[in-house]
């Protein structure tokens, strides 16, 4: 799925607007993350070195607001007709918690920098701020996780993609 949506806002938008900004806003994206950023990157001949620190800004920007303000919004979207997504997201993020079972930092770090489809920062913060995780101790683990998955897709967006496409 996500090589499908990388592709689709390469050729969509990667021909009307600037290839920078096109993965920045890719791995803005939850879902995406950087991942389809450097997807993105990659297909657009963008150069490694300037995709690596865009695709990493991009992806850690909503890190803090999902964080401080996810619970505050949940709490507001469960007095509308929005309730039962509300839970489901929720019941979901607690359902994945379970693969942080070897403690909240290695846990949380595996599952953000493990590039697998329904990880990665967006998730990784959902579930932090569901269970209600220190802040402070929920964005060191983030933040590698985000390096480590940027590292793997690096070296899958730039060597193995380059040459299947080239």
């Amino acid at each position: 799925m996500t090589n499908g949506l990388a592709v689709w806002f390469a050729n969509n938008l990667g021909t009307v607007m600037p290839a920078e900004l096109v993965i920045f806003l890719v791995s803005l994206l939850p879902i995406l993350e950087c991942r389809g950023g450097l997807i993105v990157a990659a297909l657009l001949n963008v150069p490694m070195w300037t995709a690596v620190p865009i695709c990493i800004i991009g992806n850690v920007l909503p890190v803090p607001f999902i964080l401080l303000l996810l619970q505050k919004v949940f709490a507001l979207l469960k007095k509308t007709p929005l309730k039962g997504l509300v839970e489901k997201l929720e019941n979901r993020a607690r359902n994945k918690s379970s693969k942080m079972a070897q403690g909240e930092f290695w846990g949380l770090f595996l599952f953000v920098g493990i590039p697998l489809p329904g990880t990665g920062a967006w998730t990784g913060s959902l579930i932090a701020s569901v269970l209600e995780m220190d802040r402070k101790k929920a964005v060191p683990p983030i933040l590698l996780g985000v390096l480590c998955a940027t590292v793997i897709m690096t070296l899958f967006s730039y060597a193995f993609l380059a040459n299947v496409v080239a």
